[in-house]
């Protein structure tokens, strides 16, 4: 964790030596003793990435002292804005304090610069002695600062196909008959979850159950949050009028899982007592409609007390298994040299058939030379002899990982057991945290620990971009482990529920705290945390944030839940990047949802992203500066987009709006401006309770979108012109009536002039160009005439809920990129129509087209 402590440290000294020096008084001996810090710094930043094994011995001196350093940096900032906070108050009343000699010379930072130098100069011999012998020695370790892409999903089930299918045929077979539980058995890292998923996921399975639902349940489970997971997964898949709003969690889910056939996988499930607390979410387990719950637990007696059918149990696989799974890892498109493939089968034979072993040792010899490969074969062997449990086999990928991909690693052991990791959500985390400038830069490393199979994508969005991940718990167990060890749990709590006993460990030095279940503790312990980046206290039970919060300088990212009070004070926070205000799962004891921001939120030059569910910005009053830096805005309410506020906002990338017609029937929202955010590349319009037809609100799209989402505006068809010609469009999402009328056609009525034809033909040709996506759920639409022309791009197709709309052009089955059609179950004919042109597609060509039932 050196390197990433470095490296924050230099961001540290570069913003004190760029701050105004009126308002925060640095004597010149000072400056000089930081920049002499910063090139020592900086000297072992460089050495750690150059010699990273040499490096490895002064790992903790480095962490412990440059922490200590940064530390000293950052206090001195907070003490100084806060004395300038007081003097502005007391100036406001008359009382003018006087600026005493407040000039800070560091001298805490001699007892460091005592501790680094002697380091520095170590290194400095050590380089000087490999340069001598080797010559200058490149960067081994660092990862290639060239842009990287995505990596494909991986989802090989290698040596798990005779499971598959047993566990498909008890699924799939008899519909009609009694719920049944099937268990799923073996220890930790085996592959029981990739197993569940396999099934959850294939195209069998999805088009037998009407409604499907993935709960996880570990160690700290909490009844009510796995219920209201579960509803609000089941009720994704239903009509709005199956379950009556009013009604509890509990009595919701008793309504859909007795009305509809479902498939429920239970994963990780330690203990009998785990499953008498859910159960009863089940709903009636006589019922006979071919319903199936599968569960994944390590413990076979849990499995025994659940169910009396026979567990799969799973066994560790086969030498040969092994070499597929490791194969495709490691080298999927490389041939072996036959010396080459002796090392193999030493990891392989070290690796013990444990699949998360194979895997993510895999994902290190992926990554590194072939040179490289007999090294790790011993170290693997090594660890094997070592130990006879597999933590340090695992270990290795840690071990062998680059030093600036660590940091992003270890903060990921930061969030829950079995958490599903919202990916930009983390990216935002990584940027407040400093260990990156922009999205693209966090992109880039987070596709770099994929590649190394650390994380895994759990979820994927309509154009094929990750969307979430997860990491195995065993990898976690090992990330935690690695964080405590190099000092590293100072920049998070792991899901901290009390507050005040954080405060009493980590006051003084904690940089992020992020919670993720309900506190019971009071927010006001937050007042001692003074050197906060990040504060996620969304799943708190307070209705307000202490003022202290809004002194927390070096604040970057803050995240609280709704309803909350968000005052004038926001503007403090100068160093704000990401403000998000997000309905918590919190029972609600106020009807009122309403978060008004104030008007100093225009006030916030350094804000990048502002979320919030229940919001409305403010009208700028000609008051405010540009937000160049905002790059995300999301707010529920009315946003009426003057030309003033769309300049204002001139660099956005992504915007959503709902808009509530019942209550602001009479406004202009003046949409024809959207075509001033000249970088936004996603778009969400929503309508809800009422159409804005009547104020004529036809939006004018920037030629950047990429993606566009609307929903309720009962826009008529002849508008979808608008959006066909937008060249970048790759995702299309047309929802709740979006557009209204019985009929859309693509295809321009021919002309009886000859050049006219000429010109249609053409504009015609130049429909759709980029799209992959097309949703279009909740439609009267009854006829839809198009060709394969229009849609030369698209990959997958959804029509969800679009009752009159009985068969599609069969030339749709020839748009070549085509690979999925999606179609509500309850549309027979749409679905016979969507299967004939899947199989005739296989009879004339040979093409995979799967047809999906939702």
């Amino acid at each position: 964790m050196a390197y990433a402590v470095c490296h924050s440290l230099i961001q540290a000294i570069d913003r004190i030596l760029n701050l105004d020096d009126k308002k925060y008084p640095i004597s010149d001996e000072g400056k000089r003793q930081i920049k002499d810090l910063l090139a020592r710094i900086e000297f072992i930043k460089r050495f750690l990435e150059r010699y990273p094994k040499e490096a490895a011995r002064f790992e903790t001196a480095v962490t412990n002292a440059a922490n200590q350093a940064e530390d000293v940096m950052e206090h001195f900032i907070y003490e100084h804005y806060c004395w300038n906070l007081q003097a502005e108050k007391m100036a406001a009343v008359g009382r003018p304090r006087n600026r005493t000699e407040i000039l800070y010379d560091f001298r805490e930072l001699y007892i460091v610069m005592a501790k680094i130098s002697p380091i520095a100069q170590q290194m400095a011999e050590i380089q000087h002695k490999e340069e001598q012998q080797h010559g200058l020695r490149p960067a081994t370790t660092m990862s290639s600062s060239a842009p990287v892409s995505q990596p494909d999903v991986d989802t090989d089930t290698v040596g798990l196909e005779e499971h598959l299918k047993n566990i498909k045929d008890v699924l799939c077979g008899q519909p009609t008959s009694q719920r049944r539980i099937i268990p799923i058995t073996g220890m930790g890292g085996i592959g029981k979850t990739t197993l569940a998923r396999a099934v959850y996921n294939d195209e069998d399975v999805v088009n037998e159950f009407p409604v499907r639902a993935w709960i996880v349940v570990s160690h700290n489970y909490k009844v009510e949050n796995i219920f209201g997971e579960l509803l609000y997964a089941l009720e994704q898949q239903i009509s709005d009028t199956l379950v009556d709003k009013s009604e509890t969690v509990e009595k919701k889910l008793e309504r859909i899982l007795t009305l509809k056939k479902y498939l429920i996988v239970v994963d990780d499930l330690w203990s009998a007592k785990a499953w008498d607390d859910i159960r009863k979410a089940f709903g009636d387990p006589r019922k006979c409609d071919g319903s199936r719950i599968v569960i994944t637990t390590r413990d076979e007696t849990v499995a025994s007390y659940v169910t009396s059918s026979s567990p799969h149990k799973m066994k560790l696989l086969s030498p040969e298994n092994s070499w597929i799974l490791l194969k495709k890892k490691a080298f999927r498109d490389r041939e072996l040299e036959s010396n080459m493939e002796k090392i193999v089968w030493e990891v392989v034979d070290g690796c013990e058939g444990l699949p998360i072993a194979i895997v993510l040792i895999g994902g290190i010899l992926s990554e590194a030379k072939m040179e490289a490969w007999a090294d790790i074969a011993r170290d693997v062997k090594s660890a094997v002899e070592s130990t006879t449990e597999f933590g340090k086999r695992i270990a290795l990928s840690y071990t062998y990982l680059p030093v600036d991909l660590r940091p992003c690693f270890l903060y990921m052991g930061g969030f829950p057991e079995d958490h599903e990791i919202r990916i930009s959500k983390l990216i935002k985390l990584w940027i407040a945290e400093g260990f990156f400038g922009n999205e693209n830069e966090a992109k880039d490393y987070l596709y770099k620990l994929v590649r190394r199979n650390l994380p895994l994508i759990t979820a994927l969005k309509p154009n094929g971009e990750f969307k979430s991940c997860a990491i195995h718990n065993m990898v976690r167990d090992m990330a935690i482990s690695q964080a405590l060890d190099e000092n590293y749990e100072r920049r998070l709590s792991i899901g901290h529920p009390d507050l005040t006993r954080l405060a009493r460990a980590y006051a003084s030095t904690l940089r992020t705290c992020l919670t993720f279940q309900p506190s019971e503790s009071s927010l006001v312990a937050l007042r001692k945390f003074k050197l906060l980046r990040v504060l996620d206290v969304v799943e708190t039970d307070s209705y307000s944030l202490p003022a202290p919060v809004f002194e927390l300088f070096h604040l970057r990212y803050l995240a609280f839940g709704c309803p909350m009070e968000v005052p004038h004070a926001i503007s403090r926070l100068q160093n704000l990047r990401a403000l998000i205000i997000r309905p918590s799962k919190r029972p609600r004891h106020h009807s009122n949802d309403n978060v008004n921001l104030p008007l100093e939120i225009w006030m916030m030059p350094l804000l990048t992203y502002l979320v919030s569910s229940f919001d409305l910005l403010p009208d700028p009053k000609g008051a405010a500066s540009a937000l160049k830096e905002l790059l995300t805005l999301n707010v529920v309410k009315k946003l009426i987009c003057t030309e003033q506020m769309m300049r204002l906002l001139y660099n956005l990338k992504k915007l959503a709006i709902t808009y509530f017609g019942d209550k602001y029937r009479n406004e202009d929202y003046q949409l024809h401006n959207l075509v001033l955010l000249t970088q936004l590349e996603k778009l969400t319009l929503v309508v809800k309770k009422g159409s804005l037809l009547e104020k004529k609100a036809k939006p004018v799209f920037p030629k950047t979108l990429k993606k566009l989402t609307l929903s309720g505006w009962r826009f008529p068809w002849e508008y979808m012109n608008a959006i066909s010609a937008l060249p970048e469009l790759q995702v299309l999402k047309l929802r709740d009536h979006a557009f209204e009328g019985g009929a859309w056609s693509t295809i321009k009525e021919e002309s009886d002039d000859d050049d006219d034809d000429y010109d249609d033909e053409e504009e015609e040709e130049d429909l759709f160009v980029k799209l992959e996506y097309l949703l279009i759920q909740e439609s009267d639409l009854e006829f839809w005439k198009t060709k394969k022309e229009h849609f030369p791009a698209l990959k997958r197709l959804v029509l969800n809920r679009c009752g009159k709309l009985k068969k599609i052009s069969e030339d749709m089955g020839n748009i070549l990129e085509l690979k999925l059609i999606e179609v509500d179950r309850t549309n027979e004919s749409l679905l016979e129509c969507a299967r004939r042109i899947r199989d005739k597609q296989e009879e004339d060509y040979g093409r995979v087209l799967i047809v999906r039932q939702i």
